[in-house]
């Protein structure tokens, strides 16, 4: 008879901080995206909340800095991640696509609530962005 042998160098799982590291890196984005907005509206740059955005700078100016924090976002994830950081950094870039996806196919349905190839692009820079920040934070941190 053997006895069950068990495998001591595995890394044990914590889902919980998996959750809570791309959680961190998805508020970021978020808070530090509207945040941007909300001062740009006061500002007047930016026309009022719900007035379309037609502007083709102004919304270059936007993706301009929704990618900084999206790779922020992705840096955030990858340091908090408790293992495989980058993993952590690409998991919050492909659940970032969700609502980008819904939110290009949403206003091009609309058609007025600005020029469709701004939220298309936005879908679509948001996993590279990210994968991204789990590269700058690898280049930092190459030990992990």
């Amino acid at each position: 008879m053997t006895a069950p042998m068990t495998n001591t160098s595995a890394r044990p799982r914590r889902v919980g901080r998996s959750v809570a590291a791309v959680f961190l890196g998805f508020i970021a984005v978020v808070i530090l995206s509207l945040g941007t907005d909300e001062v740009l509206h006061l500002l007047k740059v930016y026309p009022p909340w719900k007035v379309p955005m037609w502007d083709p700078g102004l919304n270059a100016l936007a993706l301009s800095y929704r990618i900084v924090y999206t790779v922020i976002g992705g840096y955030i994830a990858a340091k908090f991640a408790p293992y495989d950081p980058m993993r952590h950094a690409v998991a919050l870039g492909i659940i970032g696509l969700i609502p980008g996806v819904a939110g290009a196919a949403y206003a091009i349905n609309r058609g007025d609530m600005g020029p469709s190839w701004y939220p298309v692009v936005l879908a679509l820079v948001g996993l590279p962005c990210c994968w991204l920040g789990g590269v700058w934070y690898q280049a930092r941190y190459p030990e992990r």
